[in-house]
This record gives C-alpha cells, sequence and structure tokens, in this order.
C-alpha cells in the first residue's frame, strides 16, 4: 500500500469508533431492575376524616436521580392530580415523598410512604392555604396488565 493510500484511510479508520459509539449506547437498558419493578400502576384505599376514598397512582421512578412521577387519581370524585418528588432507596424498600398538584401548579397535597413488595403504604395529606390538614391512612397494591384492582374492581389497561 502507498504511504498517500495509508494517510487517506488513517482519519476515517480513527472515526469509525467515534461514530459507531453512539449506536452502542442504544442498546443499554433505560431501566433499572429496581424501576422496572416499582414502576406501574398502584390501586386501593385511603382512610381518613371523610371515610374510605379508593385511589389509582400511576407512578414513574428514575433511581439514578431520586425522582417520582405519575398520576394519582381520586377514583370517587375522579379528580386528578399531577405527581411529583423525591424517590429513595432503601435496605428493605423504598421511600416517596412527593407533592400532588392540580392544574399544574396549585399544591394540594403531599403523599409519604414506603414501597415494598409491590405495595405502597402511607400517608396522604391534603393541602389548603399551604397547610396539611386532613390525613389519609393510604394502602395500594400495584395491579398489573389484566388484573382485577382490589379499589374498582375493573381490570386495568
Amino acid at each position: 500500500m502507498r504511504p498517500f493510500a495509508l494517510t487517506r484511510l488513517l482519519p476515517a479508520a480513527l472515526l469509525l469508533p467515534a461514530l459507531t459509539g453512539c449506536a452502542w449506547g442504544a442498546y443499554i437498558a433505560g431501566n433499572t431492575p429496581l424501576e422496572r419493578a416499582v414502576n406501574g400502576t398502584y390501586e386501593g384505599i385511603g382512610v381518613g376524616g371523610t371515610g374510605r376514598v379508593p385511589y389509582r397512582l400511576v407512578l414513574s421512578v428514575q433511581e439514578r436521580e431520586g425522582r417520582a412521577s405519575g398520576v394519582i387519581t381520586n377514583l370517587e370524585s375522579h379528580r386528578a392530580y399531577a405527581v411529583g418528588g423525591a424517590f429513595k432507596r432503601l435496605e428493605a424498600g423504598s421511600s416517596l415523598d412527593v407533592s400532588l398538584f392540580e392544574n399544574g401548579d396549585k399544591l394540594r397535597g403531599t403523599l409519604r410512604g414506603e414501597l415494598k413488595d409491590g405495595k405502597l403504604s402511607g400517608t396522604l395529606r391534603t393541602v389548603l392555604l399551604g397547610k396539611e390538614l386532613l390525613g389519609y391512612v393510604v394502602n395500594l397494591e400495584k395491579v398489573g396488565t389484566g388484573e382485577v384492582g382490589p379499589a374498582t374492581g375493573m381490570r386495568t389497561p
């Protein structure tokens, strides 16, 4: 091979790993095993000052960032709230500390609890004029595709 041809092929050969490196990232799994175990739909009952209230929580967590987001729906009043806040991995399960927002910016409540073995147990408190008031003890269970949810008796999508 002539030296001139080698100098033309060398830069292309060095550039090849840089160009294909982007494709390697596409094969790395985006979710950790903990995220796959925790993410999903939870249904159950909250018991508080106004009685028993059925809830559905669609939850998504990002373990690396320590964040949780989703939507919680009061299945009795059909009001839905955006959920956002902190997620922590613990030795025996995980903890969740999120705020509930209505219309994107109105703080309506907080949800603090522990996730363990497909169950969320904690406290949901409503917020009025910046103060946490009514509290509900919430027990939600993860429901999978085609299973009947405990709160509604309806099949999940």
